[in-house]
This record gives structure tokens, C-alpha cells and sequence, in this order.
């Protein structure tokens, strides 16, 4: 199982993320809310503003205060250690 940092020690892995959005859009907000009256969010912020919403396959959501491209970019390095071992 391969884990990766969202922020303040909490790690999640790598193989289950389907989608890592911008939580501005008016969809994704009604994506969160629907999560969080379905007991499915995960809350991963500390109190701080959100920056990133990652859609999980098992269809549960993450908050996350990292930004989007700074997840990606530790799935694809993480994902990269991976491939040279």
C-alpha cells in the first residue's frame, strides 16, 4: 500500500484516489454536502480553509488543505519510486 501526506500527518492511499478537484465549483460543493449528510466526508483540514476535495473509489470524499497540483505531485513521484524499484 502506497501513502501519501494531504497535510498535518494524515496519509491516504495512493491506489484509491479516482480524483483530486478544486473545491470552488458549485457541483463539487453539492458533492460535499451530499458526502457529509451521508456520513461519507473525511475531514482532513485541521480548521483550515480547503483547498483540495479528493474523490475516493471506495465513494468517499477527503478534505484536504494542500493544494490539488501539490497532491498530484506527490502521487506521481510516489508513483514514479515505485516504478525504479
Amino acid at each position: 500500500m502506497r501513502l501519501i501526506n494531504i497535510g498535518f500527518g494524515n496519509m491516504i492511499s495512493v491506489d484509491r484516489i479516482a480524483a483530486v478537484v478544486n473545491p470552488d465549483s458549485a457541483p463539487v460543493k453539492r458533492l460535499i454536502q451530499e458526502a457529509r449528510d451521508e456520513k461519507r466526508l473525511l475531514d482532513a483540514t485541521q480548521g483550515r480553509r480547503t483547498r483540495a476535495v479528493i474523490l475516493m473509489s471506495s465513494n468517499q470524499i477527503v478534505l484536504s488543505a494542500i493544494q490539488p497540483e501539490t497532491i498530484a505531485s506527490r502521487a506521481y513521484n510516489k508513483d514514479a519510486e515505485e516504478r525504479q524499484d
